[in-house]
């Protein structure tokens, strides 16, 4: 009953200032790491454009497949892990952690190897499908010598959720900037002075990212505590364990993995489903021109909202992990509200400076009047898209990525689509009428993951997140039959002891 009066009393200021200094301690080195990864794509961009148009088009063609078939399934299973490994330190269960990263990594790395085969054959594949010859060579170039960079994500992505899961958000950002810092030379080297073109540029990515997880590595092993096992090995954990209990605790991170995957992957593969429709448009070449200008604008702004998440989703979990389910609520109140103020920084910009920004992309004035155009519909679409966001690290942290996939899934596909299809084809409103898509979209989703968030039980969840990662001390006085009487959790990779 105590519990409970904590979780329903209204926070005081001081609390709220804490919890907000919390997150933008957290939060601001997200938000540096993604600016600084937004420039390492464009350095990309740019080398491929001095190489030649051809080079350009075919890297395009690249960047795209390798994303939507590589880049964003790896990024989205190693969430998977996020609500174990945070809520694991919330509980001090260390071990949990370990082996929940060692297994993200091998999940990755098996998952790497189809993904890798894909893009050995993506020159027949795009001949089949009528790409241009030439084009389709180029892309098939810097996605064969790119395949090395599928094992550098396996491994990277699971050290940054776990640096993150544990709050170190600074020296995370140090060590990509320093790999980055390093990335524009290596570039130059590659693709100019070894005169390896496209190859070198495919070459210098793997390399900067084997950079940061090498650099990220150092750290861990450098600054970890003693009592923090940070490999504890599998093959000792599968004599220790049953069949029956190991293929628990696998079930229980892919039930977590494949819902992240999903419900990243949708909102992705949407974006890109637009941009193949446009060119079925009347003017295919401005609708085409203006969409890439909207995708670098909303994945400039998407770094704010992505910052967000990632904190809140650490919050949330330590939080009830640690059994404070208050605080765990007040985490999510907090970045919810500064999610709904940072919003407004993108409405800003794409209204009030819509014609200076589009003027940085394109000086074609059919291409700058529809960008003017859609802009501040971008900007609205900003301010569902900034508190949505922020609220699916709210459903990682408490892991329930599986709501999340299935909100994206018929809010973008199920009302976003035949909103955008309608207004574009049947209204004749063109490309407009994809951004009016967005919007319904980023409406439906913002809604219904409100209303999800409305109705959480944070005493449920924090009994959830016992019975996940295993007992903290704070839970001395539960009972533990009350948390077994929810069927979503098994016991996932509890230690021995806790059962003594």
């Amino acid at each position: 009953m105590v519990a409970a009066e904590q979780t329903q009393k209204y926070p005081t200021m001081p609390e709220v200032m804490e919890e907000l200094k919390r997150t933008a301690d957290m939060g601001f080195p997200i938000v540096a790491m993604s600016l600084v990864g937004y420039l390492k794509n464009m350095i990309l961009v740019v080398c491929m454009g001095r190489l030649g148009s051809l080079e350009l088009a075919g890297g395009a063609l690249a960047i795209g497949f390798t994303n939507i078939t590589g880049y964003s399934v790896l990024s989205g299973l190693a969430m998977g892990m996020e609500p174990l490994c945070s809520q694991a330190f919330g509980s001090r269960n260390l071990s949990v952690v370990s082996l929940t990263l060692q297994r993200t990594i091998l999940m990755l790395l098996i998952t790497s190897v189809p993904i890798g085969l894909l893009w050995i054959n993506l020159e027949a594949l795009m001949l089949r499908l009528h790409q241009n010859p030439d084009i389709t060579r180029v892309a098939s170039l810097y996605c064969r010598f790119a395949i090395p960079d599928l094992f550098a994500n396996s491994l990277l992505h699971p050290l940054r959720i776990y640096l993150r899961s544990k709050g170190t958000t600074w020296p995370l950002m140090w060590c990509t900037l320093l790999a980055i810092l390093l990335h524009l030379p290596i570039t130059i080297f590659l693709a100019f002075s070894l005169c390896l073109g496209v190859p070198g540029i495919a070459i210098s990515t793997f390399v900067t990212n084997f950079n940061t997880v090498f650099f990220l590595l150092g750290y861990i092993f450098y600054t970890r505590a003693p009592e923090e096992p940070l490999c504890i090995p599998l093959s000792s954990q599968q004599h220790s364990s049953t069949a029956s209990s190991l293929g628990e605790e696998w079930g229980m991170l892919l039930r977590l993995a494949i819902p992240s995957c999903l419900a990243v992957c949708l909102e992705w593969w949407w974006y890109e489903f637009m941009t193949i429709l446009a060119g079925y448009l009347s003017k295919p070449r401005i609708a085409l021109a203006t969409s890439a200008i909207v995708i670098q604008t909303t994945a400039l702004m998407y770094t704010l909202p992505t910052a967000l998440s990632a904190s809140v989703s650490t919050r949330v979990g330590n939080e009830l992990g640690a059994g404070r389910p208050g605080r765990a609520r007040l985490a999510t109140v907090v970045s919810i509200g500064l999610a709904l103020v940072t919003s407004i920084l993108g409405l800003l910009l794409t209204t009030l400076w819509k014609e200076t920004w589009g003027r940085v992309f394109t000086q074609d004035s059919d291409v700058l009047q529809l960008t003017m155009t859609v802009l501040p519909i971008i900007g609205v679409c900003e301010l569902a898209n900034c508190p949505q966001t922020t609220s699916c690290g709210v459903l990682r942290g408490s892991a329930r990525p599986g709501v999340g996939a299935g909100i994206n899934f018929y809010s973008f596909y199920l009302v976003g689509t035949p909103v955008a299809i309608v207004l574009a084809f049947v209204w004749k409103l063109g490309f407009v009428g994809f951004c009016y898509g967005l919007l319904a979209a980023q409406i439906a989703c913002l809604v219904s993951i409100l209303i999800v968030i409305y109705r959480t039980d944070w005493e449920r969840e924090s009994l959830k997140a016992k019975d996940l990662v295993g007992r903290s001390t704070v839970y001395a006085h539960a009972d533990r039959a009350e948390a077994l009487k929810f069927d979503e959790g098994v016991g996932f990779l509890k230690e021995k002891d806790i059962e003594k």
